[in-house]
């Protein structure tokens, strides 16, 4: 990845250069230090940089601030709209995205494209003049719709009317949404995030303590969000405890006591259907929560994929119900160590476990079981795909 991006990086400086060459030769600063008095009062400062300089400069710009210099003048907002530049920074940022979802996926396919073309340099096309615009690819809106930044800078307000409809819906009691949380992440990881959950008052309440068990591998927990949400979360494990904690002695593998084999598909893939005694659940629950380690390496993408479709395939009317991955490691990367290194990718996550494809809502948040960083921008979205006014 690095070398693409660097790769990418000399493509991008390339396609500035021969650009305003071409069409705004003026703005060629051939010695800024001996004619910087000239270009005083017609040329801006920022204009007259070297093009590799410039492109450096807009590196550490946030995207914000990289649409308003666009809008500054021509020359600028040619250069902000260059399709490379964007592709760029979605190679270098994706990997540091902390939630994705099905609205904000960018298409990972269009990444796997040459890193140039003719439809997509900038010396290519003349200014205000798109060509074969069905060709080019939107990077730029690709990117502005996933970065998790963007997302909140142009989220609409809310409008008032609906502050006054949440104020009667308080007061009229509403049903306690359930979801059934399982996965991979839930046991293979050193730090229990279910645990870890159960013992943080000041993140989520518990309101009600385990009531029942299903077969020994899970149990109804009620939390309250924002001390007036609450919510059950059915933990459903693949084992029950001693099970787990014998083959995490030995480093063996177990059986599986939510998912049944039912053999291959045409592709070789594993088919699953769900347990009898866990069907009941899914198919009641308001929505699924799955917990997938992101740590390096970890994952079988096949039989992930094929249990949570198998998840949804049995709950009635599983299209309404919404799905959110916890995509979780054990502890925060070490200081001065690269993040991206140390889990999956959350846009990778989804592509792992085959979100895309799903018709359902769903939402990848990354989180630590150790501190529960992400959990609650990730329960806030899963209630708030279920209906709650929050």
């Amino acid at each position: 990845m690095a070398e693409r991006n660097g790769q990418l990086k000399s493509v991008v400086i390339h396609s500035f250069r021969r650009f305003r060459e071409r069409y705004f030769p003026e703005k060629v600063a051939k010695n800024l230090v001996s004619n910087m008095d000239q270009e005083e009062g017609h040329l801006g400062y920022l204009d007259s940089l070297p093009v590799d300089t410039q492109f450096l400069i807009m590196t550490f710009l946030s995207p914000v601030d990289i649409c308003n210099l666009g809008a500054t003048c021509r020359y600028w907002r040619a250069m902000v709209r260059d399709p490379l530049l964007w592709k760029y920074f979605l190679l270098r940022d994706m990997p540091r995205w902390s939630s994705i979802d099905h609205l904000t996926m960018p298409d990972l396919e269009l990444l796997d494209a040459p890193l140039v073309s003719e439809h997509e340099s900038l010396d290519d096309r003349e200014e205000g003049e798109e060509r074969n615009r069905d060709l080019n690819i939107d990077y730029m809106s690709e990117y502005l719709k996933g970065c998790p930044s963007c997302r909140q800078q142009w989220l609409p307000s809310r409008p008032a009317y609906e502050l006054l409809t949440s104020f009667f819906q308080y007061l009229v009691p509403s049903s306690e949404p359930r979801y059934a949380m399982f996965g991979p992440g839930m046991e293979q990881l050193d730090v229990s995030l279910v645990t870890r959950l159960m013992h943080a008052p000041d993140l989520l309440p518990v309101s009600g303590t385990p009531h029942r068990q299903i077969n020994g591998v899970g149990s109804g927990i009620s939390y309250l969000f924002n001390n007036q949400h609450k919510f059950n979360i059915l933990t459903l494990y693949s084992t029950n405890r001693a099970e787990r904690e014998k083959a995490r002695l030995e480093q063996q593998s177990f059986s599986n006591k939510l998912f049944t084999v039912e053999g291959t598909d045409e592709s070789g893939y594993p088919v699953f259907s769900p347990a009898p005694q866990v069907q009941k659940v899914f198919q009641e629950v308001d929505g699924f929560i799955y917990v997938a380690n992101a740590e390096p390496r970890k994952g079988d993408g096949a039989s992930e994929v094929a249990q949570v479709r198998a998840v949804l395939n049995c709950a009635g009317d599983s299209a309404a119900k919404p799905l959110l991955v916890l995509s979780c490691v054990s502890r925060e990367p070490e200081e001065g160590n690269d993040g991206a290194k140390c889990r999956t990718p959350c846009v990778y996550m989804a592509k792992r476990l085959g979100l895309p494809q799903l018709s359902n809502r769903w939402m990848v948040q990354d989180t630590v079981a150790e501190s529960l960083l992400g959990v609650l921008g990730g329960i806030s979205w899963l209630l708030k795909s279920s209906g709650v006014k929050i």
